[in-house]
């Protein structure tokens, strides 16, 4: 773990990293980043996970710091948990580095048997991989639909 994550995330404890390597440009990753959080880790209002879950903001996440093309962090809470989600792109040749690292606090039992359920059964990791991996392809379909067009 980088000190500048460490920093970042408070005093939240490290849980998990993955790390995909995108075919695309950064811009390409980032513009994909960016609707994958907008569809895939946002409740819709009305939605009862949230309120059974009593999360902060409603829908789930929070942007707590952004710099484009490189930076995305997420944050929220709900009863069980505090946790951060940050995302760093960074170029690598012809293409872009995605790391997703997750950081949360589970407190009290409920929040260790919560953490046993989420993390402990691999759901956290199969999400997260879930969604670099839709990311990484809508990046690099987009980066195939121009090139096609360049050569029309």
């Amino acid at each position: 773990m980088s000190q500048s994550s460490q920093s970042r995330s408070g005093d939240l404890p490290f849980v998990d990293e993955h790390v995909v390597q995108v075919a695309a440009p950064q811009a390409a990753v980032w513009a994909s980043l960016e609707h994958h959080v907008r569809k895939s880790l946002q409740f819709a209002p009305g939605h009862l996970l949230p309120r059974i879950l009593a999360m902060e903001p409603r829908t789930g996440f929070a942007v707590a710091e952004r710099s484009p093309l490189s930076l995305l962090r997420l944050v929220g809470r709900h009863r069980f948990s505090d946790y951060a989600l940050e995302f760093d792109l960074e170029a690598a040749g012809d293409g872009t580095v995605l790391r997703a690292r997750t950081f949360a606090a589970f407190p009290g039992l409920r929040g260790r048997l919560y953490r046993a359920l989420v993390i402990g059964s691999g759901g956290h990791r199969i999400v997260v991989r879930r969604l670099l991996d839709a990311v990484a392809g809508r990046s690099e379909r987009a980066l195939d639909v121009r090139d096609v067009a360049r050569s029309e």
